[in-house]
This record gives C-alpha cells, sequence and structure tokens, in this order.
C-alpha cells in the first residue's frame, strides 16, 4: 500500500526582499527511509496569481494538478488536496528552501531551477520496447461514476481473439503499471502473462495520470466499480474472449476482486496477490505490530498503540455519526498524547495539528470502509475458480491468517475450486525479501518473483483451457 512523500530545511540568515520571477519549472529530490523521489514543480503566471502541477517521475505520476499555488514574496506554498499534501517554502538565492508535509510526516527538500536526477536504479525485469505483441491505448467510461479511465491493454497478436485479465491495484493512488518505489509491478506482470498468450488490461486509478475522477473521495466499494466498467468495455471488442476475463487483484485490489466477481457472471477466474481474508481493522492492527517489531520498536510502545488503536477502531466500527465520529477519534488520540509526556510530533508540527491530521485520515471515507470491512461474507458469494497466494514475509497482508480467513469463507460458500499458495521469502510486493519490511521493497532490484510468475501464469492457463 503507498504514498507519495516530501520536506524542510531551516535556513537563518537575512536577506533583501525584491521581485522574483517564480514561473517555470523547479526539481528537487525528495530522500526518505533510503528512497528517492525525483520532484518537479511547473508554475505557471494568471491574471488572478499562480497556478501549477507536480510531477513524480520515478512513481509515474505525471501533471498532478496541484490545488493551490501561492507566493507572497519570498514564501511560496503548494497544496495538493487530493493526496492530503503541502510544500512550504522560502525563495533565497534562486533555490527554494522549504518543508514538504504529508500524513504528519515531513522531509527536508529543496527545490532549483536545475534539472535533478535520481541515481539509477536497476530493474532487470522491466520490459523494453518494442515489445514481441500488440499493445494498445485505450479509455473507457464508468458510467455510474461519470468518469473515463485510460489504461493499456496488451495482447499476444493484434489479430486473435484472446482471454484477458484486468489488473486491480493496491491502496493509495496507482498508475496503470503500479509503479512505486522505483518498482513497475504491474507493467512486469502483463509483460509475462501476454507473453504466455493472456491479454491484460491494466488502468490508471480514477484521478491518478490520465484517468478522471476524484481517488480521495474514494471506497474500495467505488473502485469495484471501475473494474466493473473495465469488464463491460472487453466485452465490446471483437478480439477478446468474454468467456475468459478474469482479475488479478493485488492487496486493496484482492479485496476488490472478490466483490466484483460476487456479483458479476462475467468473471471467469480471480487471483488475489496478498488478499485480504479478515476485517479491517485486524488486519491493520497485525500489520502495524508486525512492520513496528521488524524495525525495532519496543515492545512497551507496540502494546501501547495497539491499544490505542484498538480502541479508535472500536469507534469506528460502531460510528453512525460522522461528527461525532470525529470528536471521540480526536478526544481518544488528545488524552493519549496529553497523558504521555514521552509523545513525539513530527518536526514542525504542532501536537494539536499532529492530532488533527489523524483525525481526518482515520475518519476519511476509504478508511473507515476498509477498517469495518469484512471480506468474509463477499468470498462466501465468489463461484468462480480462486487463487490466492501470499509471501510468507509480507507484514502488510500478513499471509497465514489472511489465507486461512479466504480458504474457510470459500469453503463455507461452496466453493471449492480454490488454490492457495505461501512462498516462503517473498514480501508485500511479492519480493525475494530479508526481512520484510517496507524499507526493504525500493533496495530490491527484483520487481516481482518469477516463481510467483509461473505460478500464477500456469494456473490461469488451466482456467482457460
Amino acid at each position: 500500500m503507498r504514498t507519495l512523500l516530501i520536506v524542510t530545511f531551516a535556513l537563518l540568515f537575512s536577506f533583501t526582499l525584491f521581485a522574483q520571477d517564480i514561473r517555470g519549472q523547479w526539481n528537487g529530490i525528495l530522500k526518505v527511509q533510503g528512497t528517492e523521489l525525483r520532484l518537479v514543480f511547473n508554475i505557471a503566471k494568471t491574471d488572478d496569481g499562480y497556478t501549477s502541477t507536480m510531477d513524480s517521475p520515478n512513481q509515474g505520476a505525471m501533471g498532478i494538478s496541484v490545488t493551490k499555488t501561492t507566493f507572497d514574496n519570498p514564501k511560496i506554498k503548494f497544496e495538493v488536496s487530493n493526496i492530503r499534501m503541502e510544500y512550504v517554502g522560502e525563495l533565497i538565492g534562486g533555490e527554494i528552501i522549504g518543508t514538504f508535509k504529508q500524513g504528519g510526516l515531513e522531509f527536508p527538500m529543496n527545490l532549483s531551477r536545475n534539472a535533478t536526477e535520481k541515481k539509477a536504479v536497476k530493474r532487470p525485469q522491466e520490459p523494453t520496447k518494442p515489445y514481441p505483441y500488440y499493445s494498445e491505448d485505450v479509455t473507457f467510461d464508468n458510467a455510474r461514476a461519470k468518469i473515463s479511465l485510460a489504461g493499456t491493454l496488451t495482447l499476444p497478436s493484434k489479430e486473435g481473439k484472446y482471454p484477458v485479465v484486468i489488473l486491480i491495484s493496491g491502496s493509495g493512488p496507482q498508475n496503470r503499471d503500479e509503479e512505486l518505489l522505483g518498482h513497475k509491478p504491474f507493467l512486469v506482470i502483463s509483460d509475462y502473462l501476454t507473453r504466455n498468450g493472456i491479454g491484460v488490461l491494466r488502468y490508471d486509478d480514477r484521478g491518478v495520470g490520465e484517468s478522471k475522477g476524484d481517488f480521495s473521495a474514494a471506497t474500495s466499494a467505488d473502485f469495484a466499480t471501475d473494474v466493473e466498467s473495465a469488464i463491460a468495455y472487453l466485452k465490446t471488442r471483437k478480439d477478446i474472449n468474454t468467456k475468459k476475463i478474469g482479475l488479478i487483484g493485488h492487496s486493496e485490489g484482492g479485496l476488490i476482486a472478490p466483490i466484483v466477481a460476487s456479483r458479476s457472471k462475467d468473471v471467469n477466474f480471480i487471483v488475489m496477490l496478498a488478499g485480504t481474508g479478515i476485517r479491517g481493522d485486524k488486519l491493520l492492527l497485525m500489520q502495524q505490530e508486525l512492520i513496528s517489531k521488524v524495525i525495532g520498536v519496543s515492545d512497551e510502545d507496540i502494546k501501547k498503540m495497539i491499544e490505542t488503536n484498538g480502541k479508535v477502531f472500536e469507534i469506528v466500527l460502531k460510528s453512525k455519526d460522522y461528527q461525532k465520529l470525529k470528536t471521540d477519534v480526536k478526544k481518544i488520540l488528545s488524552d493519549v498524547i496529553e497523558n504521555d509526556p514521552t509523545t513525539e510530533t513530527p518536526n514542525g508540527m504542532t501536537k494539536e495539528d499532529y492530532i488533527d491530521v489523524q483525525v481526518e485520515q482515520i475518519t476519511s471515507p476509504w478508511m473507515q470502509y476498509f477498517i469495518k470491512y469484512d471480506p468474509a461474507p463477499t468470498l462466501r458469494k465468489v463461484k468462480c475458480p480462486v487463487l490466492a497466494i501470499n509471501g510468507k514475509k509480507d507484514l502488510q497482508v500478513p499471509s497465514k491468517e489472511n489465507l486461512e480467513g479466504i480458504k474457510t469463507a470459500l469453503a463455507k460458500g461452496g466453493n471449492n475450486r480454490v488454490t492457495t499458495i505461501e512462498f516462503e521469502n517473498l514480501n508485500h510486493l511479492f519480493q525475494e525479501s530479508e526481512t520484510g519490511a517496507p524499507a526493504e521493497y525500493a533496495t530490491i532490484e527484483q520487481t516481482f518473483s518469477p516463481m510467483a510468475l509461473e505460478a500464477i501464469t500456469m494456473w490461469i492457463i488451466e482456467q482457460i483451457k
């Protein structure tokens, strides 16, 4: 599950104000947890002030609309409400020295006119053009949401009629390659499957890349309608075998695939990659505990965190009034922070601001839905063949508990066409890893385990015979 991050550097000396032109491109590199992300802000002057867009080339996110651009010489501020981030800085000597904030975190980053290049990383599995198969950029409409979505359809050849899978991304705004931390897992999966005779449709999430819509206002239920619109689009094409349409969902996508399959006879099979088999609140608590342990958080601090978050999630589970929910969550967090003198907030944030950020995240539409969502009732309605695979070192969707939950729910629904696989050394991204910690994701050259790719492909080929 992924997020765009960025940051501040304090410069203490006096300077003289003078008129400066900020139009054009400003470049910077965010460094966090051993990962570097190149960021670009493109500023234009208007009659009313300034407008700008933001690019994150390493994540494949270009032309992100900056909600508000403010310049009060020498102070400059960018706000991107869709991903709840802002950058605040000062223009000094031809550079912008500032702070990027997102999700309660802050990281130092300077912007300059000079083009910045991120150090090249090796991604040996990424295919390079020309591809030995047909590739077409496509668009299709989600009439229910009144938005259009854009993606890429790859087929073994331009001529023919092929089985096809739709790739469904994990949580957070994702482009069609599910690009994060220098990896493009959906590009790698798509390439491998298409070379093996299976067509693939992958698309930008709503509000990302060339797709329209508001990502921040959507829940998993909304994203399920995007998948349904993709199925409807494929059924209009003569080069698709409409009786052999499957879904492959990763992480949250593995939650969404069963939702779609449970109510559509057009889904021939589904593959759940690190899909969930337990309720959201339980998954989050388990995830927080496992990741905290591997990064060295003390047992005492983990216990406090789990107790607090457990109370918060319980309030969300019972909530029926949004304003009361915000009030109740804020009270719990305020009491915890005020009663614990060791509590630290991110640099530059007051405790009040920090609490407000946490409250907004916890009470967002997506988080409320995820915390409350129990996949079991939906899985009991899925009648098509299911492949569920997890990595044993996955700290975000622990394999044992979730695979058991998936198998149990499908069995209760009478579905015996189920295959589950647990890969020994794979993490949440299905990379061969040492600890499974998210901090490792960017440093591993491998994008997606060849063993997992082969297992997925061989299973799909069995379903489409």
